[in-house]
């Protein structure tokens, strides 16, 4: 990890995080002509566990549960969440056990996420769909504490206060170079952040690509997250609801036939669930006249 030249961040038993990631200017055949300069902000590379915007929303979130005592931690994802993956491999790395609560039925067997979550040590836990949409209500979370005991929670993709407040360190780093700052969107904690952080940038807007369909509540969901982690609402952000591929973790052949060649390409490993829509989403964009000549673009690989 030491060729990324940034300190490493040193609490939490050594967990060997990398920060600030560093930013690589995209060199793409497709892009010219356009006038647009694409740089990507490898976030990917932070740690090869807790990648990207894993580390950034959970990073504060295992801070708390170690200085509060806990020894375990209980989270909620579906079945092909790379948040639970992360809160697997942190608590294995940290000595503190996870339980994961699966949105669905299991499936045997197991997909590559969930085989690593339990390989990791975590507790799988599977939860009617109907069920799990009320996983916020009171009635259910208080049901936890008689299976669980005592335990630290953290909500799906971790987009609870502390873990919006981690991602504005994402635009600390950026600084002003940019016009548009692009990022992944799944529960928008991670745009939430990004986008309060780039609030005192002037002309700087940030841009979240749905990975899911239907997600027009995401709009809704960043203004509320950012709401609660920093008491208001800022207004230099969007959503693009277009490129989502057919679903949450669905990829069509022409998706996986560009991620394949963006590696080859570029030799980048190319995150399929969240990574590879941005990605395509941005070449779109630009060949359609989404950014402007002269405008720069920075795409946050969160991996």
């Amino acid at each position: 990890m030491g060729a990324l030249g940034g300190r490493e961040e040193t609490g939490m038993a050594g967990l060997g995080v990398r920060v600030p990631s560093p930013v690589e200017r995209l060199v793409d055949s497709r892009l010219s002509g356009y006038g647009v300069e694409v740089f990507l902000k490898r976030d990917d590379l932070i740690h090869p566990e807790l990648p990207g915007n894993k580390w950034r929303k959970l990073g504060p979130n295992l801070r708390a549960v170690l200085d509060q005592g806990h020894e375990t931690i209980v989270t909620f994802g579906g079945a092909y969440s790379n948040h639970i993956r992360a809160v697997a491999a942190a608590g294995r790395a940290l000595g503190i056990a996870t339980v994961g609560l699966i949105r669905g039925e299991e499936h045997l067997p197991l997909n590559p996420s969930l085989t690593a979550a339990r390989r990791d040590g975590m507790e799988l836990h599977y939860v009617d769909r109907g069920v799990y949409r009320q996983r916020a209500s009171a009635e259910f979370l208080g049901s936890l504490p008689a299976r669980f005991g005592r335990f630290y929670l953290i909500p799906e993709g971790g987009s609870n206060d502390l873990g919006v407040r981690g991602c504005v360190q994402i635009a600390a780093e950026i600084g002003t170079s940019y016009d548009v700052v692009v990022c992944p969107c799944g529960t928008g904690g991670t745009l939430a952040g990004l986008s309060h952080g780039l609030a005192s940038v002037a002309g700087t807007r940030a841009v979240g690509i749905a990975a899911l369909k239907g997600a027009d509540f995401l709009r809704d969901e960043v203004r509320r997250l950012q709401h609660a982690a920093f008491g208001g609402v800022s207004e230099n952000w969007s959503i693009e609801l277009g490129y989502h591929g057919g679903g949450f973790a669905k990829m069509s052949p022409e998706l996986l036939a560009f991620a394949a060649e963006f590696e080859r390409l570029h030799g980048l490993a190319v995150e399929r669930v969240y990574v590879a829509k941005m990605l395509a989403a941005v070449m779109d964009m630009v060949r359609n006249g989404r950014f402007v000549g002269g405008q720069s673009v920075l795409v946050v690989v969160t991996g």
